[in-house]
């Protein structure tokens, strides 16, 4: 987490010279990643790094994410369950990774749990708490609605929440912490204004 957090101020890596990245992401134990997430990294706790950038380091300007948990919300409704045996695969796919485990059923009570997790961890590394908490629907597309937290640094929007896979993957939901640049949307809307809340929140995770 704090490594991520810090990525915007790290020497720029020059993204034409592919062997220059490769030894930085080597350095730091990091690798790429083409399964789970397309042209994305793989760092070196396990976690998918994905960037709207050409690289992950020294841009200031770009908004990325690091996936720290995955879901699929199987859809009780679908008695057909159309999408279960390939979706599953693919998350056995994630579960294989170093650091990962599978829960299988699982429960939104876990998620938020970690999501919990995850945001005490924010909260300790910046040194306060999060300015909105929202529990969020639009901003989460598919799936249960589950807490988003956001905080602002001076250049930063840092957000923990869930956000839908826009690839083809679209069911999964990733359980993520998102750093986006502040201009976005500096402003934030009132705490009882949760549809301009999700559209903030959307402004800054998605692209």
């Amino acid at each position: 987490m704090a490594e991520f957090l810090s990525l915007p101020l790290q020497p720029a890596a020059d993204e034409t010279d592919f062997d220059a990245l490769d030894a930085v992401l080597r350095a730091r134990g990091w690798s790429w990643e083409h399964e789970c997430l397309t042209d994305s990294y793989r760092t070196g706790f396990g976690h998918p790094l994905c960037t709207e950038g050409d690289t992950p380091f020294g841009d200031r300007e770009a908004r990325s994410f690091l996936v720290f948990g995955e879901l699929y919300p199987v859809d009780e409704d679908d008695e057909d369950l159309t999408n279960m045996s390939w979706l599953g695969e693919l998350m056995d796919d994630w579960g294989r990774a170093p650091g990962w485990t599978v829960r299988r059923p699982s429960t939104v009570e876990a998620c938020v749990e970690m999501l919990d997790q995850a945001a005490d961890a924010v909260a300790a590394h910046l040194g306060a708490a999060p300015e909105r908490t929202v529990v969020s629907h639009a901003a989460v597309v598919t799936g249960p609605p589950m807490p988003h937290r956001i905080w602002r640094t001076p250049t930063h929007a840092v957000i923990v929440g869930p956000h839908a896979d826009n690839g083809p993957y679209g069911y999964l939901t990733h359980l993520q912490l998102a750093s986006s640049p502040l201009d976005q949307a500096p402003e934030l809307p009132h705490a009882g204004d949760t549809e301009a809340l999700d559209r903030w929140i959307e402004a800054h995770v998605d692209w």
